[in-house]
């Protein structure tokens, strides 16, 4: 049976699997990547309109350096530890039926994180964002995956990413115009008229596909991921308050260790787990997750604290300051479908080796901008760089993963591989948060209320030419770990990335 001349609204009825992908039409399919790449949007939108904002979220609440992270570090953690589990369930019960889900909840989260009266209570929020992204994310890879054949995928997900890039391009801007004019809080209530067209889309275009053979869900191990990712995280980011040597804090890394450990012991044991380690005997579906662990941290970091870096630092508005970020949602809105298609033609190996390394010499290259730059001499040229590395990576990145694996478990390799991502953001943003704090403290002779004074000039509380020349000492130090992230990247695509025409196991 063909779809040749169906449209989207032939597609309401759920069936037991998807279509072949032979079998749809190209406009069917184009449906189907806009359902994805709608939901997908929601996270693109929020994430990037919410790192403009988060100064004058800080200064409105009245939050600490500790607090404002943890805004941040709350999403990152439930979907970091939940996303795996999201991607099997979408094997399970049904890619669209959980995606769908995910919209929802995400939505709901939203509409919460706005009303928020305390920083507790958004951070409260932020984590239920993170619980619905965890599903939504994986499922529209998981869709797109199930929906073109391998030879089409290296586009799809170009594309993807490109469309993704075009709407984040948008959130700075529209979080920065808030923060400076009205409420940051609008920000949230973006995401509920788009959540209402993302599952209209869904429900007349997506058909329901699932892994026929997956059973069972490993909640074990996602309770034992989000124990030793919250422990570990939670030291990090408050052990420079504490001390290193404080009991809690030891504790925490500790608790945090043995809770991964203790994961990974659980994930060979379980008869249905949410991260099957026989995966990563696929030196691809390894080489490439690594690659993504390293790339992820460069991104996550640099995109958290360079808006501080323009705003206290440079004396940029928050609306100057989300325009930095639009050459990099430009050059991958615009060249990340024809960068997947070089990969579908070449092989995955040269995007996944010059991508990372020109990314991070545009993370050096944002490091090494003077701290009273304009637009031009400032973000400009770095921003561009990483843009174009970062493009020729992301579409052969999720190609890369989702042909490493059997053809059925495209939705568990989708969520591994977020999960990899969301956790490299989630030790970005409370490792190199240490980085900073030592440099600042370092700048300011090292006080000890270097933390409380690091918090009172990232909220604006506090000026001057010492804090904003200390800051700025920190703020070199974290892109220049970034861009070491982005290079060893490159090294490991160059090894274990597939060249042209290779089949990577299964």
């Amino acid at each position: 049976m063909t779809h040749a001349h169906r449209g989207p609204c032939d597609a309401g009825q759920v069936h037991a699997a998807a279509p072949p992908a032979g079998a749809l039409s190209n406009a069917r399919k184009r449906w189907i990547l806009a359902a994805a790449v709608l939901g997908s949007s929601l996270t693109f939108i929020d994430g990037s309109a919410l790192g403009v904002a988060l100064p004058a979220i800080q200064n409105d609440l009245g939050a600490g350096p500790a607090a404002v992270q943890w805004v941040s570090n709350a999403y990152l953690l439930t979907l970091g530890a939940l996303v795996l589990i999201g991607g099997a369930a979408g094997d399970r019960f049904g890619r669209r039926r959980v995606f769908l889900i995910g919209v929802v909840l995400f939505a709901l989260a939203s509409i919460g994180c706005g009303l928020a009266p305390t920083v507790e209570l958004l951070i409260v929020g932020r984590g239920a964002q993170g619980i619905g992204a965890a599903l939504l994310t994986p499922g529209a890879l998981a869709v797109i995956g199930a929906t073109f054949p391998p030879d089409e995928r290296g586009k799809a997900f170009g594309t993807w990413a490109g469309a993704g890039a075009l709407f984040g391009m948008i959130g700075p801007l529209v979080g920065g115009w808030l923060s400076d004019h009205a409420d940051w809080r609008f920000i949230f209530w973006i995401n509920v008229p788009l959540a209402v067209l993302t599952v209209v889309v869904t429900l007349r275009a997506v058909p329901e596909s699932r892994d026929e053979d997956a059973r069972g869900l490993d909640w074990p191990g996602a309770l034992l991921a989000m124990t030793g990712l919250g422990a570990l995280t939670w030291a990090l980011t408050a052990a420079p308050d504490l001390g290193w040597s404080h009991p809690a804090i030891l504790g925490g890394l500790i608790v945090g260790v043995v809770g991964l450990a203790a994961f990974l012991w659980a994930e060979a044991r379980e008869r249905h787990p949410m991260m099957p380690l026989g995966l990563f005997r696929s030196p691809v579906f390894s080489g490439i997750n690594l690659l993504t662990l390293l790339l992820y941290f460069a991104l996550g970091g640099a995109m958290f604290f360079l808006p501080f870096q323009l705003i206290r630092v440079n004396g940029w508005s928050a609306t100057a300051a989300g325009a930095a970020m639009l050459p990099f949602a430009v050059v991958m809105g615009l060249f990340s479908g024809f960068a997947g298609r070089l990969a579908d033609r070449f092989g995955a190996r040269l995007s996944l080796s010059l991508g990372p390394v020109l990314a991070g010499l545009g993370l050096a290259m944002l490091g090494l901008m003077p701290d009273r730059a304009g637009y031009v001499d400032g973000p400009l040229a770095g921003m561009t760089v990483m843009a174009i590395g970062m493009t020729l990576a992301v579409g052969p990145l999720t190609a890369a993963v989702m042909g490493a694996v059997a053809p059925g478990h495209t939705g568990v390799a989708s969520g591994v591989n977020n999960a990899v991502a969301r956790v490299a953001g989630l030790l970005a943003v409370a490792v190199l948060g240490v980085v900073l704090s030592g440099l600042f403290a370092n700048g300011i002779g090292g006080s000890a209320d270097a933390r409380e004074a690091l918090g009172a000039f990232m909220s604006g509380e506090a000026t001057g030419p010492g804090y904003r020349d200390a800051f700025h000492r920190g703020y070199v130090g974290v892109m220049f770990v970034c861009a070491l992230a982005a290079l060893a990247a490159g090294v490991i695509g160059g090894l274990t990335a597939p060249k042209r025409g290779a089949q990577s196991p299964a």
